[in-house]
């Protein structure tokens, strides 16, 4: 009896001894993959076409890895006002080798407006603001509306017959004109895309009589004079295009930045948060004069940003939204 008694205690305790090693060994191995980090290429997910939230964050992301000594490289997953891409990353394994270049579209203002939606913000990890663009208004060069009053004057004449297309509904590009349509007292036809870049096509291809877009798109058609400027949803001129006027000059205070940043899905070890930030301010203060020459060929502005302040200006910014989107919502149920 004493026999069984002993062998049993034994047997317990070795199964014991195993569960612990394979514990410390699986946080051995989990420490070493963060300490190690990155150990392969990181992926990038835009939630947009090619040409826009890409566009503004190459930059950073073509000189990033010469700090983190691997690849990093962009994957569309465009759909959905960037709810798609979006919901991949929430969902993606937590390691640092998925992260999402963003702005705030997919990540704060889609959720508040996709009933049954996947995500919320607080399922990301801010890591850094990097950019700040200009969301503007233009048309083409041939276009009767030569300045917003005429766009206004038109719009009181014929509500609902201009069309304007922007990157989605509800999203960056499309809030700053329901306020402008709300100080104007005027209806416009909203036309969601995949994207800027899609929506300035539909521009230039003359399928929508306006296109109210972020700058990186557009600048390049501003140049060619393709497109011309109707005004500039800023608090401030352009110093690239220092022409364009702001809508608050011309009496309609909408002051709309969109701001461009990388996030990690929640859950993600501090340790390659800090690794991923380290690497953008290293790229921000000894690769500058690179960047800059970059950002003014985009006609956007550097605003680098740690995580927390970030957050809280994001925060604040969701609580504006929260109240043009719940209007709109009101008004289209009148």
């Amino acid at each position: 009896m004493y026999y069984l008694h002993t062998q049993r205690n034994l047997k317990l305790a070795t199964a014991l001894m195993i569960v612990a090693l394979s514990i410390l060994m699986a946080r051995n191995t989990s420490w070493s993959a963060v300490e190690n980090y990155p150990t392969k290429p990181i992926q990038v997910i835009i939630s947009y076409a090619p040409g826009d939230t890409d566009a503004n964050l190459r930059p950073f992301i073509d000189k990033m890895p010469e700090f983190l000594g691997q690849p990093m490289f962009f994957v569309y997953k465009p759909g959905g006002s960037g709810a798609v891409g979006a919901s991949f990353v929430a969902k993606a394994n937590p390691d640092g080798y998925t992260i999402i270049g963003t702005s705030p579209g997919p990540v704060l203002m889609t959720p508040f407006v996709i009933e049954g939606i996947d995500y919320t913000l607080d399922d990301f990890v801010p890591i850094c603001r990097l950019a700040i663009s200009p969301n503007l208004l233009v048309v083409r060069t041939d276009s009767p509306l030569k300045t917003l009053n005429d766009l206004v004057l038109e719009a009181k004449k014929s509500p609902g017959k201009l069309t304007y297309g922007t990157s989605g509904t509800f999203g960056s590009a499309h809030t700053p004109m329901l306020i402008f349509s709300k100080l104007a007292g005027i209806e416009l036809t909203h036309v969601p895309c995949k994207g800027c870049s899609p929506a300035v096509t539909a521009l230039l291809g003359g399928h929508v009589d306006m296109t109210s877009c972020t700058m990186a798109p557009i600048a390049p058609h501003i140049r060619s004079g393709a497109l011309r400027a109707l005004g500039l949803h800023t608090s401030k001129r352009s110093r690239v295009f220092p022409d364009i006027p702001t809508f608050s000059e011309l009496g309609y205070p909408v002051v709309f930045n969109v701001w461009f940043g990388l996030m990690a899905p929640k859950g993600v070890p501090k340790e390659v948060v800090e690794k991923i930030f380290d690497a953008s301010k290293k790229v921000v203060e000894q690769r500058k004069e690179f960047i800059e020459e970059r950002m003014k060929l985009l006609g956007i502005e550097l605003a680098f940003l740690d995580a927390k302040e970030w957050l809280n200006e994001i925060k604040a910014q969701g609580d504006m939204f929260r109240e043009v989107i719940k209007d709109a919502k009101e008004k289209g149920k009148k």
